[in-house]
């Protein structure tokens, strides 16, 4: 069963790595907040992994919240880009 668990952690590890990759290429502020969002699920996804390996109730709680704030990150983001589009338009 640990083996499950190493090959579940290098796996969200690499997908992790894989999004830094996107933040960094682009090419669009639409990728760029899609990549945050893969990172606030894939940061609970191993919270969740390292909850069951430990038996940890707390990284249970630890994962939602971090998926909450997530959540509110992208909501954030979307409007600050929604903002900034709303006045390029104008301006053109």
């Amino acid at each position: 069963m640990n083996g499950f668990f190493i090959i579940v952690s290098v796996f969200l590890l690499l997908n992790i790595a894989l999004g830094l990759i996107r933040v960094w290429r682009g090419p669009t502020v639409a990728d760029r907040l899609l990549t945050t969002q893969l990172f606030g699920t894939t940061g609970m996804a191993i919270l969740l992994v390292l909850a069951g390996y430990s038996k940890d109730l707390t990284l249970l709680n630890v994962a939602i919240t971090f998926n909450v704030l997530a959540i509110l990150l992208v909501i954030s983001l979307f409007q600050v880009w929604k903002k900034r589009r709303e006045k390029a338009n104008d301006d053109t």
